[in-house]
């Protein structure tokens, strides 16, 4: 079930990219690397900015953390 859940999307953006060029006749080309550097720079923020406030937190005393809250 989790690699369908990384298929869904690229499957929906592409069927939608179908569904305007055939109602509008206006085509939107999609090549795979601009998908793959999408992807790369979500997955590089996802990290990023879900690694270091994770590390700080663990770091912190129950007692303490809960204590300014």
């Amino acid at each position: 079930m989790k690699k369908l859940k990384w298929i869904i999307p690229w499957v929906l953006g592409l069927t939608g990219n179908q569904i305007i060029y055939k109602l509008t006749g206006f085509y939107i080309p999609t090549a795979l690397n601009s998908i793959l550097v999408g992807f790369g720079f979500s997955v590089l923020v996802g990290i990023v900015f879900g690694y270091f406030p994770g590390r700080k937190a663990a770091r912190l005393n129950p007692i303490d953390a809960l204590r300014y809250e």
